[in-house]
């Protein structure tokens, strides 16, 4: 995936490949600017035009059927017919997404109304129904609420009672409980667990939040630079990283100190490098303290696996041993 800039063409992602089945929960992680967010664009087919183009790959999705149909390849009418219905998606910014001149309810209802076909006065009671599913109080009264009346918060629960009115099969999650509390958090986590339960939904979430994806993930792709470079069971991931990139995230997660010790937080050294410029070799190298000169930074590392269901991208994998988590 490419986008063209006043700087020149911009390698965004590459390499990308991963599966998640129903029922699972992907969780796909990274700094900012590694590629989640513009992946989690191209499974819906909103990668902003003419800047941005898939130049190659496929993103093939089950139907009910149980064929496969690539989405890259969907006439416009197709994709409409899925985004909302069978995928659905809760992006980062929720009042950036509303319509500031329909009511929240209603914005609920209409997803309700095109996708199953119900009428105005039940595909409202589902939207009511489920903005009290998601910890809004008087949620009837809110219902008629428009967005500048709400807070970021509310218009984040707002996104996700949008994207979850349909039942969807596949819920792609951007950053879904950011601007939330932590009951709240809670709650709507547990929401998504239960759907996950009851007809069998998968999850693509993308998070920073590494103490969520421990809670509810099931597998975890690590994403540097627009490649992945670590994926495995979440356990496996958290418990034994393989990828010197992996363990630096996991090692910056704030820990409870019970004692006088001083609290220092981790960093990975360096930035992420800009997409109009990887490095040669591994596009980590430059922050890596496991590097080798003239090894890592003259070959790119390829995605190997390296355990149980797991795999990483790394040059020294088998030099390499106990990495601190």
């Amino acid at each position: 995936m490419r986008f063209a800039t006043a700087a020149g063409s911009a390698a965004s992602v590459a390499g990308l490949s991963f599966t998640i089945e129903e029922g699972e929960t992907l969780a796909l992680v990274g700094e900012s600017g590694a590629g989640k967010s513009v992946c989690a664009l191209a499974i819906m087919g909103l990668v902003p035009r003419p800047s941005g183009r898939v130049t190659a790959g496929r993103i093939l999705f089950r139907r009910r059927d149980g064929g496969f149909e690539d989405l890259l390849s969907a006439r416009p009418a197709r994709l409409r017919q899925i985004r909302g219905n069978e995928i659905a998606m809760v992006f980062q910014e929720p009042l950036a997404s509303l319509s500031p001149v329909f009511s929240v309810g209603e914005q609920i209802a209409e997803s309700v109304r095109l996708h199953q076909h119900k009428d105005r006065g039940e595909a409202m009671r589902i939207a009511v129904r489920m903005l009290g599913a998601l910890g809004i109080a008087e949620p009837e009264l809110r219902a008629k609420s428009y967005p500048h009346q709400i807070s970021g918060g509310m218009a984040q629960r707002v996104m996700i009672a949008m994207a979850l009115a349909c039942r969807p099969r596949l819920l792609i999650a951007d950053e879904p409980t950011t601007a939330l509390d932590v009951t709240i958090q809670a709650e709507i986590l547990e929401l998504i667990a239960r759907l996950k339960r009851e007809i069998g939904m998968a999850v693509l979430f993308v998070t920073h939040n590494l103490g969520v994806v421990a809670e509810i993930a099931d597998r975890v792709a690590v994403m540097y630079a627009g490649r992945m470079v670590e994926e495995g069971p979440t356990e496996r991931i958290f418990a034994a990283p393989r990828m010197p990139y992996t363990a630096g995230l996991l090692a910056s997660v704030p820990r409870l100190v019970i004692d006088d010790s001083p609290l220092r937080l981790a960093a990975i050294p360096g930035e992420p490098p800009s997409p109009l410029a990887h490095p040669a070799g591994c596009a980590f190298h430059p922050r890596c303290p496991h590097a080798v000169p003239g090894r890592c930074d003259a070959e790119p590392p390829p995605l190997v696996p390296c355990g149980e269901r797991q795999w990483a991208r790394c040059l020294r994998l088998d030099e390499i041993t106990g990495l601190a988590a």
